[in-house]
């Protein structure tokens, strides 16, 4: 690759490209972002990379590339931390790491180059603000979708036997790295990205312009829904199995203070599960997630309902077989989403759970149901949903 003559040194020239891309009214949103972490030119990086937080170019990649080049990279870099790349995908990149570097590129470049494209129309005179370097990965098909999107596209055209060998990329990540920040660290980093992208929301607005969703989106605090599961289910715990000094006994207050009850055990839980298709890579993260709470919590039996528009399978399980449940379920169903059907089965059948956990994408095609026990609502990939009753917990399925 020829070397690019300027009369600026590396440096100059990547804070340069720094500042015009702050300046520039697309990206005047941007600027929390770019100054977040810290930013070097070293002479061992071959291309630019970020482990999340800081960024990385590499000297001869400078010199080797033109100003447009040049901001175009500095904006990929910065949209690997805005999108928190590094942190949300990790699992994917253990996965297969080559799809998981090729999904956020992919991403990333899509977005660049429609904007570039919207800036450009109807205008002959155009000079570019940002060009993708070569070797940068660009498909039009992947525009407005997640990383995690795109994974699982790559991912079944791999299986199908494409060869993805020649995927080039423009730049590195630094997954190890970003695994290398303390949870003080990363919790920190976590904020301050948000709070860039909540700010930035606000100028966009003040500007007449706009933030783009996947950005106000990716500023969303992701609830640790394991943690809420938990909860859920040891609030509504009964009986007497276990001991607290919290309230005394009101038989044996005149004489000595005893423990009152309080339980890990809850009765009888009921599971319900959505077997519409966009439940199908979720239910085994879901089945093995409830296996390991039921160790936690322990109902005295485990009734898993799966639905569409009506209960398709009904299994029990109690403490003969309780540590079998995630091996021998078996689904059943396939059809819409009417949640309703859940509640009114278990009114004809005469199931009186203490606690229902629903698991669903939450389209409904009717009603939520009407419940006579606490409810907990597990939806998946859609925020939109809002049920009328039961404590409700989001789940994004690319961040499970």
């Amino acid at each position: 690759m020829l070397a690019i003559k300027q009369s600026l040194t590396a440096e100059q020239r990547l804070h340069r490209a720094v500042v015009l891309v702050m300046r520039h009214p697309d990206y005047v949103p941007m600027q929390g972002i770019l100054s977040i972490g810290s930013r070097a030119v070293d002479d061992k990086t071959p291309t630019a990379c970020t482990n999340g937080r800081d960024e990385w170019y590499g000297r001869g990649f400078i010199e080797a590339h033109t100003d447009p080049e040049l901001r175009f990279t500095v904006l990929h870099e910065n949209y690997h931390k805005a999108l928190k790349h590094l942190a949300t995908y990790d699992k994917l990149f253990r996965i297969n790491g080559q799809l998981a570097n090729m999904s956020c590129d992919y991403v990333i470049n899509a977005k660049l180059i429609q904007e570039e494209q919207e800036r450009a129309k109807g205008k002959a005179d155009y000079k570019p603000f940002v060009v993708m370097p070569s070797g940068g990965l660009y498909e039009p098909r992947f525009l407005d979708m997640s990383a995690g999107e795109v994974f699982k596209i790559l991912q079944k055209e791999q299986e199908d036997g494409k060869d993805m060998s020649d995927a080039g990329s423009m730049d590195e990540h630094d997954w190890d790295g970003a695994k290398e920040l303390t949870p003080e660290e990363t919790k920190e980093l976590t904020a301050e990205v948000n709070e860039a992208i909540r700010q930035g929301t606000m100028l966009a607005g003040k500007l007449g312009g706009g933030l783009d969703k996947m950005f106000t989106d990716s500023a969303i605090p992701q609830v640790n829904w394991r943690d809420v599961l938990r909860d859920f289910l040891q609030t509504t715990c009964s009986g007497n199995d276990m001991s607290t000094w919290r309230r005394p006994r009101r038989k044996t207050m005149a004489h000595v203070y005893m423990p009152s009850g309080i339980s890990e055990q809850v009765g009888e839980l009921v599971e319900g599960a959505d077997m519409s298709a966009s439940m199908d890579r979720v239910m085994p993260i879901i089945r093995a997630e409830t296996a390991m709470l039921l160790n936690t919590v322990k109902p005295e039996q485990l009734r898993v309902l799966y639905w569409d528009t009506k209960v398709c399978g009904d299994e029990v399980y109690d403490s003969n077989n309780m540590d079998t449940y995630e091996s021998s379920t078996k689904p059943k169903g396939g059809g819409g989403t009417s949640p309703s059907c859940v509640p009114s089965y278990m009114t004809d059948n005469g199931i009186r759970p203490q606690a229902a956990i629903m698991i669903t994408d939450g389209y409904v095609g009717g009603d939520w149901g009407t419940w006579t026990c606490p409810v907990l609502w597990i939806i998946i990939d859609n925020r939109r949903a809002n049920p009328p009753c039961g404590k409700v917990v989001h789940i994004d399925s690319n961040k499970l």
